[in-house]
């Protein structure tokens, strides 16, 4: 995702809020190195990109069995 030629990066707290997440989820998935972060301005924000990925993958559990249990 691009606005006007430049990656969009979200923070965490609007990664988390997309994603139906609580921000600490989104922190662990940081340092366990499941969400690539960047730099800007001496703040660490997502890159829109990596919601996107997270987004098209299938979850756990539900979608692989058809949510039977």
């Amino acid at each position: 995702m691009s606005k006007n030629g430049r990656p969009v990066f979200l923070t965490v707290r609007k990664a988390a809020w997309i994603l139906s997440v609580d921000p600490s989820t989104i922190s662990r998935a940081i340092r366990l190195g499941t969400l690539r972060t960047a730099r800007r301005n001496g703040r660490r924000v997502i890159p829109a990109s990596e919601v996107v990925r997270l987004l098209s993958k299938p979850t756990d559990g539900a979608a692989q069995d058809g949510g039977r249990q």
